[in-house]
């Protein structure tokens, strides 16, 4: 299968390239601002389907929406007719097409030029009008507020909000290209106008207050929900931005003549992480827990586990070894320690399903061997 991207250079463009090539479609063709009109005519005669994402939405001068989205899509759907073949085109629209602006006007028309085409020749045509897309490699300061948010956070360059309950309705890029892709093998829905799922209702504030709390993350360690849904697409958008000299940055780490301890990563409500090590005989722990529960996985050297019931005095002990991936877990109302047996340091790593609250620590000290 041919297949032809215009706007192949910008945002959604080189995501879906990217995407495609995944898929293993490999027999691309891109279409940019350097493609010759020779270039042009021939890569759409040999095309099979054509992802249609050129356009201007930004420019000092009005004609340019008319050359860059009406005309460009009527030179296109013409050079599709002449083929005598019914290739399917996605056009990206926009949500603005129809509103009484010189770019919503050129959007409508470009939507019409496809349209016609549709109907003249029974190709099947999506039109999918998009609003805010965000991601990975959208250009900041231009025309999205997400991408302009990350990069300046990301910088340390202050941000303007002027209005922050100013609705706002967002799509990912991801979930965009996921929609484009699918049409080559499974070309649902109906040749028209097409959505894609899901969007994201919400506010210019929340978006900001959202990537404030990931900005301050490395300092407080607390992660938010980064998993799933707006939040999480906004995570992985917001790491995106990151220069590489930012790809890393330093914990707090405590150190004592035992070895260290550090914690690495805390959640709002699904605990935190960390880790220590232990020299040759040391031994950690001595406590125990009313209701916090704690797994531990000991990454190297040699532990050996002992617990106490405190109220029964029953005892267990058992040895753990790195490289075993063996997780080991404490039980609210036993005594447990931590020894290193072996000849090398001892590194183990540590979930709480809690995050460490000095103020009520639940953590008692008590030895396992009285």
């Amino acid at each position: 299968m041919n297949i032809v991207i215009t706007g192949a250079d910008g945002f959604i463009g080189q995501n879906l390239k990217v995407r495609l090539a995944e898929l293993g479609y490999t027999n691309t063709f891109g279409i940019a601002r350097s493609t010759t009109p020779d270039e042009f005519q021939r890569a759409l005669s040999d095309a099979d389907f054509v992802f249609h994402l050129a356009g201007v939405n930004r420019t000092k001068d009005p004609a340019d929406f008319i050359d860059g989205n009406a005309t460009l899509t009527q030179d296109l759907s013409a050079a599709l007719a002449k083929t005598g073949r019914k290739i399917p085109v996605v056009l990206a629209s926009s949500a603005q097409a129809g509103l009484d602006n010189p770019y919503g006007k050129s959007k409508l028309a470009a939507e019409a030029a496809l349209q016609r085409y549709a109907l003249d020749t029974g190709a099947p045509v999506y039109l999918f009008r998009l609003v805010n897309v965000f991601g990975k490699w959208c250009r900041p300061n231009y025309n999205s507020a997400v991408a302009t948010f990350c990069h300046n956070m990301t910088r340390g360059v202050p941000i303007t909000v002027h209005d922050p309950a100013a609705p706002l309705t967002l799509v990912y890029v991801d979930d965009v290209v996921d929609a484009f892709a699918r049409l080559l093998s499974d070309p649902t829905p109906a040749s028209g106008f097409a959505d894609i799922f899901p969007t994201y209702a919400t506010t210019v504030g929340e978006v900001v207050d959202t990537l404030r709390t990931f900005a301050e993350s490395r300092a407080t360690l607390l992660s938010p929900r980064v998993g799933i849904g707006m939040v999480g697409a906004l995570y992985s958008t917001y790491i995106s931005y990151l220069p590489p000299v930012a790809f890393s940055y330093g914990i707090p780490l405590h150190q004592d003549a035992r070895g260290e301890f550090a914690e690495m990563l805390k959640t709002p409500d699904c605990g935190q992480f960390s880790y220590f090590t232990a020299h040759p005989g040391i031994t950690r722990g001595e406590h125990y827990h009313h209701s916090k529960t704690e797994k531990f996985l000991v990454v190297k050297g040699t532990a050996h586990f002992g617990f106490r019931q405190i109220v029964t005095g029953e005892t267990h002990e058992l040895v753990v070894r790195g490289g075993e991936a063996r997780i080991v877990e404490t039980v609210p109302g036993w005594v447990h320690n931590i020894t290193n047996i072996g000849d090398d340091e001892l590194i183990v790593m540590l979930w709480a399903n809690t995050i460490f609250d000095p103020q009520k620590p639940d953590t008692v000290a008590l030895k396992v061997i009285q």
